[in-house]
């Protein structure tokens, strides 16, 4: 299909592109890798007047991963993180996501942050954001705000970013030395959204969950955590038995939609199901890192 008309914009400089948006405001859409606009402008789900070609803005290619924490800049594609050995060992969640998203030519194009702005709730990084507590930098032309990732996420497709706003990286804490990753996911074929997924952390001191994260896609709106089985799992020693009493919980607070791929009972179960089997892959995952 084609795209309804637009005027195109391709500023070369942060200043110039947040002036764009000051000026057209709603009637603008950022245009980073078009993995997520292009299709919904060719769809006719969005016909902005203007579209603002980020791509020429060199600071928005910033990816810095060491034992400080994490930051994605606007720019970084998904592929770019996937092969990255620094994301790898110091954001190793983003890393184990990667691979589900899309087909690799996707990956190629599609950006991190695009994936994030966008919002869509059966994405994987949304769901990796607010398991691992990310924020979420947006400058217009008169400031710049932090966000945090449990209050960036407000509806589908929609977020805290106001029209006059980009977002222009996301940072992630530290990842600590004692924690493990995961994000397991069922869908109907491999590159299709997921009927459900799971972004999954778990910390282990001394035998036992000192914290976990438990963040679901494909569930709801929004990502979703079930912050219930997470304080569940705290102080347990990892195994089955502590596994299947969080999927329990989790199977039974989940509220997920139906629809002509599965019914909301059919994803609680799996909910249940990945919950263990994520629980299982994190903590294997333990000290495998830098």
């Amino acid at each position: 299909m084609k795209n309804p008309p637009f005027t195109y914009h391709r500023p070369e400089a942060l200043a110039d592109a947040l002036s764009l948006l000051a000026r057209y405001g709603d009637d603008a859409k950022v245009l980073a890798g078009g993995q997520s606009l292009l299709p919904v402008m060719a769809l006719r789900l969005g016909r902005p007047d203007h579209v603002i070609d980020i791509g020429r803005i060199a600071e928005f290619s910033k990816l810095v991963a060491g034992p400080g924490g994490t930051t994605i800049g606007a720019l970084v594609r998904h592929a770019e993180a996937e092969r990255s050995a620094d994301i790898a060992a110091y954001a190793p969640l983003v890393a184990a996501a990667a691979p589900y998203i899309g087909h690799r030519a996707i990956r190629t194009r599609g950006t991190l942050v695009g994936s994030v702005a966008h919002a869509d709730p059966a994405a994987e990084m949304p769901a990796v954001c607010l398991a691992l507590g990310a924020t979420m930098v947006a400058a217009s032309l008169d400031s710049t705000r932090a966000i945090a990732a449990a209050d960036f996420f407000e509806g589908y497709l929609t977020t805290a970013l106001e029209p006059n706003e980009i977002l222009t990286e996301i940072r992630l804490p530290a990842w600590p030395a004692d924690a493990g990753g995961t994000v397991v996911e069922i869908s109907r074929r491999h590159a299709d959204y997921a009927l459900l997924g799971l972004a999954c952390t778990a910390e282990v001191r001394d035998g036992s969950i000192s914290s976990a994260a438990l963040s679901f896609f494909g569930a709801g709106s929004t990502p979703v955590r079930i912050s219930e089985a997470e304080a569940a799992l705290v102080g347990q020693a990892p195994g089955e038995v502590a596994f299947a009493a969080a999927a329990e919980i989790v199977s039974d607070q989940l509220e997920p939609l139906s629809d002509i791929h599965g019914t909301s009972n059919y994803r609680k179960h799996i909910a249940g199901v990945l919950t263990r089997r994520g629980l299982a892959e994190a903590t294997a995952t333990i000290g495998a890192y830098a």
